[in-house]
């Protein structure tokens, strides 16, 4: 660890650029602290350091410009570990909450050291807490070496993302991999192979900006990472190195080789709260800094507004707050080479400081038009805790969406509720009913049946009721509604008829998904079947009911080759004459008509459960026909003439593998005139040239 030279005296430093920067011969601190009377800036000589190694006091008349404290000091150098302690007025009834004895996270640090005797408690009582607190590191960006890293900058139209959790995806010992690389960034480059071979082009990682691991029911974990502490620093705990700065470098290694791979990385981030929460939770940074500006607060500001569900709620409009979450975007875009960010409960970004829905939002617009972010995808979960949906006219050009609509009607459609059958062509067509008055591309719609939160894929053809209890919460949290079917038994089941039963949904599931015009979205897992045993909250389950279980490619690679063979039909054609031509392109550019089991008569009635459609690209070169049936008994269905090219069975997900989904050479002639769809069944046929 580098020390200071203890002859080295600070000077009063600049405001300007906020945070911790090294220059010349050693580094500036620039932090904003309104209200603060005082600030002492400590320095450790470790992590594990039980007490600073050096304290300088700022004072007001010598190290405050507005409501900027700062200070040079000389002779620091990468790597040094360092803490902020903010003097003033302890008054919740102002919503000031100052407690020189917490040491203070640098909002701006671009890292984080976590003491093995880290104590949120600590934190959270009165007294002093910096033996146990997490603190600051000194990093250089500047020096790392990016080796010619291009983004692959693909278009949403050949895009498959892939939701993932970056400790869970290797953590199990089922993954092979010695204990040191076992959850870890370096961990995760050894598998990116598995993921090259899924064909999908995109991983969107679950949070990985430093959180609060203890944020979560007594006796458990914080597994999925939203209650973060920093906005800049990446996991330390993801990290296989121990050294301050191991994670910037590993993560940096982690994107270069998802790069090199064709993979673009699209972060998961948490703007709308921390792991703070409410007046009774710890004071980390923000509380102990500026607490009435970086928080929304109550009409009594000893309390918080929580449109987060978890406690408290930024205030993403408030100017200080706006310019963090700004910095910390072009941060991860320019030293970090992230391809983009899908914004977890972005509908509270467009709130203002007391709550209220902004019209033209402040941040939403910086966000909008920043150009370091103009080449990032940019996705929205537009909905939050306070009851706010903005599903299909959320702010702005930039923003894809996160479509629960289309989740929503795909599930209920597939379990066999009534009134389904009206919503599904515009769930297939890109919801048009959602999207088309903003004039935008099919692509605007973020298609997904899972995600992290909710059921698994196999849960969700398994199990009607939540299985919590493990959580320590006596099953009161998490969805009570899933929107799921368990076939008629609750649970895991060795009944055949049951068996196949939920092989023929999580095919139509994944079926449906890919032949859908949007931006499909598949949550890590789903492609081999992988359970949480009916849990559809498992935020704090860090071990193998949240673990990829890398057995199980093993024990169902029949429909791992149906989810690969649609992600290849997704993205680069069907017919042998079409190879260079998107199954989505295709459907973008296709006419269609719709059907029942005959042919132009759909019904739309509340007790239909059958749908028939056939898409014809414009030049007429192919025809796509598609039959869902969603009853309990098989339908015999219709089938148009073949034209001048036969129709050819693609994908039927009755039956087994290799016979579920085919390429269209191998795929067998279409007799006619009808085709008998099994129950809760989903059957394409093509008619394409073969010339």
């Amino acid at each position: 660890m580098p020390q200071i030279r203890s002859s080295s005296e600070p000077s009063p430093g600049r405001s300007f650029p906020i945070g911790p920067r090294l220059r010349g011969d050693g580094a500036n601190f620039s932090i904003y602290a309104k209200h603060a009377e005082a600030m002492e800036l400590l320095f450790f000589d470790d992590a594990a350091a039980t007490g600073p190694s050096r304290v300088i006091r700022l004072t007001p008349e010598k190290n405050r410009t507005y409501h900027y404290w700062h200070v040079f000091v000389p002779g620091l150098k990468q790597g040094q570990i360092f803490g902020w302690r903010a003097h003033g007025p302890f008054n919740p009834d102002l919503g000031l909450r100052f407690d020189p004895g917490k040491l203070l996270l640098d909002p701006y640090a671009r890292a984080v050291v976590v003491p093995d005797r880290y104590s949120r408690a600590a934190a959270s009582q009165p007294g002093d807490n910096v033996a146990t607190a997490m603190k600051s590191v000194l990093a250089d960006l500047r020096l790392y070496d990016w080796a010619g890293d291009t983004p692959p900058r693909r278009p949403f139209s050949r895009t498959v993302i892939y939701e993932m959790h970056v400790g869970g995806f290797t953590k199990s010992p089922s993954s092979g991999l010695p204990p040191s690389l076992r959850g870890t960034y370096r961990g995760f480059i050894e598998k990116i192979p598995y993921l090259q071979e899924l064909g999908v082009t995109a991983v969107e990682l679950m949070p990985v900006f430093q959180f609060d691991a203890e944020d979560a029911p007594e006796g458990r974990r914080n597994y999925w990472g939203y209650a973060p502490v920093s906005f800049f620093a990446p996991h330390a705990a993801y990290s296989s190195r121990k050294d301050p700065l191991g994670p910037l470098d590993e993560f940096r290694d982690l994107v270069k080789a998802l790069h090199r791979a064709g993979l673009e990385v699209i972060l998961d981030v948490v703007f709308n709260h921390t792991a703070e929460g409410d007046e009774r939770g710890p004071t980390l940074s923000w509380r102990g800094l500026a607490n009435d500006a970086y928080y929304i607060l109550q009409e009594h500001p000893r309390f918080y507004a929580n449109y987060s569900g978890c406690g408290n709620t930024l205030n993403p409009n408030q100017s200080l707050t706006r310019h963090l979450i700004l910095n910390s975007l072009r941060h991860w875009v320019e030293a970090m080479h992230v391809d983009g960010f899908r914004f977890d409960l972005a509908s509270i970004l467009s709130r203002d400081e007391k709550g209220r829905v902004l019209d033209n939002p402040p941040l939403l617009w910086d966000i909008e038009t920043d150009p370091v972010l103009c080449n990032a995808k940019i996705i929205a979960e537009v909905w939050d805790a306070g009851g706010l949906y903005q599903l299909g006219h959320f702010i702005g050009d930039s923003f894809k969406e996160w479509n629960g609509a289309f989740r929503d009607d795909i599930r209920r459609f597939l379990r066999g509720d009534r009134g389904m059958v009206t919503r599904i062509p515009n769930r297939l067509l890109g919801s048009p009913d959602l999207f088309e008055y903003e004039n935008r591309e099919p692509e605007q719609s973020i298609n997904f049946v899972t995600c992290h939160d909710g059921f698994t894929l196999n849960d969700l053809v398994s199990y009607e009721h939540k299985h919590n209890e493990a959580n320590g919460e006596g099953n009161r949290d998490g969805l009570d509604d899933n929107t799921s079917w368990n076939g008629g038994v609750e649970g895991e089941s060795e009944n055949p008829e049951v068996e196949s039963l939920r092989q023929r949904q999580i095919r139509n599931f994944m079926t449906l998904l890919f032949i859908s015009v949007g931006t499909p979205m598949i949550h890590m897992g789903d492609e081999v079947r992988r359970t949480q045993r009916g849990n559809n909250n498992a935020f704090c389950q860090d071990n193998e009911v949240s673990w990829f279980d890398w057995t199980l490619p093993g024990k169902h690679p029949g429909f791992l080759r149906f989810v690969r063979t649609w992600i290849r039909h997704r993205l680069r054609g069907n017919a042998r004459k079409l190879e260079t031509i998107s199954l989505n392109a295709l459907l973008r550019e296709s006419r269609y008509e719709w059907h029942g089991v005959e042919l132009g008569k759909p019904d739309w009635g509340d007790d239909s459960h059958a749908l028939a459609f056939t898409a014809r690209l414009q030049n007429g070169r192919v025809r796509l026909h598609g039959m869902l049936n969603g009853y309990w008994e098989a339908l015999d269905f219709k089938i148009p003439e073949p034209g001048p090219f036969p129709w050819r069975r693609w994908v039927d997900t009755s039956l087994a593998s290799p016979e579920d989904i085919l390429d269209y050479a191998q795929s067998p002639i279409v007799p006619g005139p009808r085709y008998r769809v099994a129950a809760h069944s989903i059957v394409f046929v093509v008619s394409a040239s073969s010339g």
